[in-house]
């Protein structure tokens, strides 16, 4: 009992740790606002990231495409994670660290989005995609951990979870997709009531 009470305390703090950080609340903001003008101008959003990352990659892009908060039209988003053929035909080819860059440089073009989840922020596919993604011209959103890791240096906008503990940045990753799904949607088409 006293491992599930502290495991959510643990939790509850980090997210407390960002309700106060004023510029991660507006680097969402930020971030939903170059979102929409992305989908405005016709472009879409990547998601790239690897394990329980993959899934919050795979989560996220299903919000958009179909809904999150209210009835609307769907939005471009692709998770890059989720092709199998084409995940291991890259990595048989040309191999692991690559998966990303490859389906950014086919599938990306200039003012797309990418959002990079990476706990660590050193995985080094989701580094050689943000790579990619820089030259092409797209946008480069970074959800990491604390320190940012190497991915810092190629975002255009870090939101850096302040926490080492991978399932507590995880979960504040998650919660950060919400809100960043819930600000597109309202962003583009206004408050709505909410889905049942």
């Amino acid at each position: 009992m006293e491992s599930i009470i502290r495991d959510i305390k643990k939790s509850i703090e980090v997210k407390k740790l960002l309700l106060e950080d004023a510029g991660f609340i507006s680097g969402i903001e930020e971030a939903a606002k170059i979102c929409c003008e992305a989908l405005r101008n016709g472009n879409k959003i990547l998601f790239a990231g690897n394990g329980g990352s993959a899934a919050d990659a795979q989560h996220l892009a299903g919000e958009l495409v179909n809904r999150f908060g209210f009835e609307r039209p769907g939005l471009a988003a692709i998770s890059l994670t989720t092709d199998t053929s084409v995940i291991t035909s890259i990595s048989n080819d040309y191999g692991f660290n690559r998966i990303f860059a490859r389906q950014v440089e086919a599938l990306g073009n200039k003012g797309d989005i990418l959002l990079a989840i990476t706990t660590s922020g050193m995985s080094e596919n989701i580094l050689q995609g943000a790579a990619a993604a820089a030259r092409k011209g797209i946008f480069v959103i970074g959800l990491t951990g604390r320190s940012g890791g190497r991915l810092k240096e190629s975002c255009n906008i870090l939101l850096n979870v302040p926490s080492d503990e991978t399932p507590r940045i995880q979960e504040a990753h998650i919660m950060t997709g919400h809100i960043l799904c819930s600000r597109i949607e309202t962003l583009l088409f206004g408050e709505q009531n909410t889905v049942e």
